[in-house]
């Protein structure tokens, strides 16, 4: 294909801006000659894992599932950018364990005051009136990648400047 194929992980809090950066990278990539797909909670959770809750146990098999499916991207050569709060360093680790060096992962650092502030979507409300079970930042814990390739807090920076501080780390590591 041309190109050099990698897993970008991104980790962070519901809200921290994954998806949105993600989205932005994937323009930017393509504008380069880049394939890529994105894979998150909308195209995972509704299908392949629509069978799993939230629960440790289910979070750990919805992240072992997803790097298996980017396993097989990365080998057919595409980037394959995840967008998943994939809330501990464990389950980080397996699928680094899976996927193996090809993974980078990228912290959105976004803290949880910013991503409940955001609440796009209202988990963050509906989690403190107890109405969502395990939800990472309130119930469930999150913990801060150990050793990320890179951060990037979303907090007070524009889209563009995220998207574009990221490419510019990418495209170092796929040449």
């Amino acid at each position: 294909m041309g190109q050099k194929s990698v897993v970008i992980w991104m980790t962070g809090l519901s809200g921290s801006g994954k998806t949105t950066v993600a989205k932005g990278l994937e323009q930017r990539l393509h504008e380069d000659g880049r394939l890529t797909q994105i894979l998150d909670g909308d195209n995972i959770r509704h299908g392949i894992n629509k069978d799993l809750g939230f629960s440790e146990e289910d979070r750990a098999e919805n992240i072992r599932r997803i790097a298996e499916i980017s396993k097989l991207f990365l080998d057919c050569g595409v980037i394959t950018i995840n967008c998943f709060v994939s809330p501990t360093n464990a389950i980080r680790a397996q699928a680094k364990a899976i996927i193996g060096e090809d993974l980078l992962e990228v912290f959105i650092s976004t803290p949880l005051e910013e991503c409940e502030r955001r609440d796009t979507k209202g988990l963050y409300e509906r989690a403190r009136k107890g109405e969502i079970k395990d939800m990472t930042g309130i119930s469930s814990p999150f913990e801060a990648p150990e050793d990320p390739a890179i951060c990037i807090d979303t907090t007070n920076r524009s889209v563009e400047e995220c998207v574009n501080e990221l490419h510019d780390f990418i495209k170092n590591k796929i040449k």
